[in-house]
């Protein structure tokens, strides 16, 4: 994962800022799956444990891994108490755990950022048989008008904005050649997220391509999102209207 750096120094407002996934969609995923208390989860690309901590609540065991130093001890620091989570520095595609032990891979937010390739094949040695990959991301709903501002906005500003989740293309064949035969269950979830203007501010600035304050760019960043927010807020909130999308299955 050539990648790892991007998030360097972001770990404070990524944890902060960066939302949850719905109940609804952590009930599927473990009547899905079928997981019980005693069973392994391995998050990975796991950040600062904002995934594995709804897994956690879930009491199920979470091995969390993370080759970003910064978010991993946020994770490492947020989660301590829970007993059931173990934390690695490792990457996607050579996680250290040992082969036929994992009964589900769950990426929150991560998978793009992963060589699809190295990732199959380490799944594919360290889960359990007929066990699956979860693959999750909270997306922006780009046929939104604030969605639309704000993505012009990072484009004006952004120098290494390629599109929200890192331009991620969610095609057919993407999903096709890491799933086994094809095969996956899509899901699709509202998951709009209300911010005040911190928050909204916060969110924008935890991205991996969003300027950090020394950078040239960042005032003049803070000053169009700060205008974005006061044209679509209501009542000192703005509503993003985002999604969340799941596939699951063998690989």
């Amino acid at each position: 994962m050539k990648t790892t750096g991007n998030f360097t120094d972001k770990a404070d407002i990524y944890a902060k800022y960066r939302p949850s996934y719905p109940n609804e969609y952590i009930d599927y995923l473990f009547s899905a799956n079928q997981l019980k208390g005693d069973q392994i989860v391995a998050d990975i690309g796991s950040g600062t444990g904002i995934f594995s901590r709804q897994l956690l609540e879930r009491g199920i065991n979470v091995i969390g891994v993370e080759p970003n130093d910064d978010m991993r001890k946020m994770a490492e620091q947020s989660l301590k108490l829970y007993s059931r989570f173990k934390s690695i520095k490792a990457t996607a595609e050579n996680t250290t755990l040992k082969g036929n032990s994992v009964d589900l891979v769950t990426v929150a937010q991560a998978f793009h950022w992963f060589d699809k390739k190295a990732f199959k094949i380490e799944c594919q040695r360290i889960l359990k048989q007929k066990a699956n990959v979860a693959l999750v991301w909270n997306s922006r709903d780009l046929t939104s008008p604030i969605i639309k501002a704000n993505a012009e906005i990072c484009q004006k500003t952004c120098s290494n904005f390629k599109g929200f989740s890192g331009g991620i293309e969610e095609t057919p064949e993407l999903f096709n050649s890491f799933f086994k035969d094809g095969k996956y269950e899509f899901k699709k979830y509202q998951n709009d997220l209300i911010f005040d203007y911190e928050g909204f501010l916060g969110r924008n600035l935890s991205a991996s391509y969003a300027p950090k304050e020394k950078d040239e760019e960042y005032k003049r960043f803070v000053f169009l999102l700060s205008e974005l927010f006061e044209k679509y807020s209501e009542n000192g909130k703005i509503v993003l209207q985002n999604i969340t999308r799941s596939y699951l299955g063998n690989i």
